[in-house]
């Protein structure tokens, strides 16, 4: 049987806004790789060299997430990344796509690298601020999405109430699948859910935050989601009284 206990996280930031999310990430156990494309231009065989003798030696438990923002030579460094990896080794995207809802674009070539391929068209961000500058939009990104690996990671090594572990993940990402993750403090039901098939819904409550809430979270996803299919968890956080966070990771086949 497939261990699902224990996994090493890689995540490899490829690219300014890539980097920005390693660096925003909170997560002590996890590796963390920045790659710069002006390297791979005026260095390429130094750098292929050098990404041949760190990723050809990754254990087979690994999970490597590659990050970047939707150009080719981002999408080039992640080929050659791929290629000199293992291939036991799973391999999931975070791709900034600004302006860009890649769920409905037809399925890039490179897509087929990844298991998962989850993005950030960064709707949110460019929607409440019409006036910020793009770059900024990064920023604050990076920031949100950092925080947001941080608590995947939390949520997949501490036990919970109602546990989601690797396996139930595993059970969402593999199969070639385009996705969204986001952290949410209240949820919007008229966005797009619907175009979603399946997810990992988890909810942290706090302890005067009723059950009853929570689960009504859960049952709006269950109706919106096309082929109603969640796997969900629930966590109790003494530490806080009334406040609520939902992790939503949802996907789709291409």
């Amino acid at each position: 049987m497939e261990d699902f206990l224990h996994f090493n996280h890689l995540f490899v930031g490829i690219g300014n806004n890539g980097s920005r999310i390693v660096k925003n990430l909170n997560i002590k156990n996890a590796g963390r790789v920045v790659v710069d494309p002006a390297d791979y231009i005026l260095n390429r065989k130094e750098l292929i060299r050098d990404i041949k003798e760190f990723f050809g030696k990754l254990d087979d438990n690994t999970i490597a997430w590659f990050l970047f923002e939707n150009k080719p030579i981002n999408i080039e460094i992640s080929k050659q990344i791929n290629y000199y990896t293992p291939s036991k080794v799973i391999r999931l995207a975070y791709v900034l796509t600004p302006h860009t809802e890649l769920v409905e674009m037809n399925k890039p070539e490179w897509a087929d690298m990844f298991e998962t391929v989850f993005y950030d068209s960064l709707r949110e961000l460019l929607k409440e601020y019409q006036e910020i500058p793009l770059k900024d939009a990064f920023e604050m990104a990076s920031r949100y999405i950092g925080g947001m690996f941080s608590k995947l990671y939390y949520y997949l090594e501490n036990d919970m109430l109602i546990n989601v572990d690797y396996a139930d993940l595993f059970a969402m990402i593999k199969g070639r699948n385009v996705g969204i993750l986001r952290i949410l403090n209240k949820v919007d039901f008229d966005w797009n859910w619907g175009i979603w098939e399946r997810g990992l819904i988890n909810i942290r409550a706090g302890r005067r935050v009723p059950l009853s809430k929570a689960h009504l979270i859960l049952n709006r996803f269950q109706d919106l989601l096309s082929k109603k299919d969640i796997i969900w968890g629930v966590q109790i956080d003494e530490e806080v009284e009334k406040d609520i966070e939902i992790l939503a990771l949802l996907v789709k086949r291409w």
